[in-house]
């Protein structure tokens, strides 16, 4: 009996959407289904990828909805839908307009897809993915934002950038909440296994992980309308491909703590071991005074709008 074609849902046709289902057809990883409010926009988009196939040498059903019964069967769903950062804005003021609009995609993949891993992108990500796991009622475990990989990813190529390297051979670490709170940890950040502080002085450092906290900013001011994409979607199809190919990567997400580094019941970027079940372990690293208590002042600024703005 022939194994079933794995299936990922992608939830919002937009550029972050559209750029993770263009990756994901790209490595095959099998049946892709685009949901979007427009229809046209997501049959569309997935039409337009179907025919790249013969281009790029990919292969796969690619098809765009807007019918929640469509995404049956899937064994990961990304969610991208919600209303982008304009100039100005941070990612918490997009709090009220798009808690609307996970509620309603949430119950659409409870119904539709009970037992799929969630993957949330919509800002501001670490509440937005605390307020998906309580629509859905999923186990903790299969909701999992995408945060620092892209926080790592902007990081590494500052670095790259600073000391005139290869991308490839730089290894990031960046914890906290996905927005101005996040923890850079320079001392667990190296360069093909050396400390990047042999290799660039204490100013540039410093200066590069002030511009890693606001690397999602920079890119909506230069874009003028609208936020970050190419780098968005791509750090969600690596996930994707973690957990379809169990592959049990260590990478950086916004994950539930109940207890690690002195949080609980919330939702901050941690590093994790990410496999067919979702999160399938967290990892606690060896935090000096300093680190641990901006991560917990990252974790005490996102309760803190749980409750004073979404009412957990």
């Amino acid at each position: 009996m022939a194994a079933r074609a794995r299936k990922v849902a992608v939830i919002g046709a937009g550029n972050v959407g559209a750029t993770c289902a263009f990756v994901l057809a790209e490595r095959n990883v099998g049946e892709i289904v685009l949901l979007d409010i427009f229809e046209g926009v997501a049959k569309g988009k997935a039409l337009d990828m179907s025919q790249g196939g013969r281009i790029l040498n990919y292969d796969g059903r690619i098809t765009g909805t807007n019918d929640y019964a469509d995404i049956e069967g899937s064994d990961v769903v990304v969610v991208t839908s919600g209303f982008p950062r304009q100039p100005g804005m941070t990612r918490e003021d997009l709090i009220g307009k798009n808690a609307d609009i996970i509620s309603q995609v949430g119950e659409g993949i409870r119904d539709h897809a009970p037992d799929a891993v969630i993957v949330m992108v919509t800002n501001p990500l670490d509440l937005m993915t605390y307020h998906m796991q309580r629509i859905t009622d999923f186990p903790h475990q299969r909701v999992i934002g995408q945060a620092g990989i892209l926080d790592c990813a902007r990081m590494t190529h500052f670095i790259s950038e600073a000391v005139g390297c290869s991308n490839e051979d730089v290894q990031a670490m960046v914890l906290g909440g996905h927005g101005d709170t996040m923890v850079p940890l320079p001392r667990y950040t190296t360069i093909n296994g050396i400390p990047i502080k042999q290799l660039l002085d204490a100013e540039t450092i410093k200066a590069i992980c002030v511009r890693t906290a606001g690397g999602g900013g920079e890119i909506v001011k230069l874009l003028e309308k609208g936020s970050a994409f190419y780098a968005p979607g791509s750090a969600a199809a690596i996930m994707v491909e973690s957990i379809l190919d169990d592959r049990r990567r260590v990478l950086p997400c916004s994950a539930f703590l109940s207890g690690e580094y002195g949080m609980d019941d919330v939702y901050i970027g941690v590093p994790i071991v990410l496999g067919k079940n979702g999160v399938e372990e967290i990892i606690e690293l060896e935090l000096e005074d300093s680190e641990i208590a901006s991560l917990q002042q990252s974790g005490s600024f996102y309760k803190e709008q749980l409750s004073s703005i979404l009412g957990y």
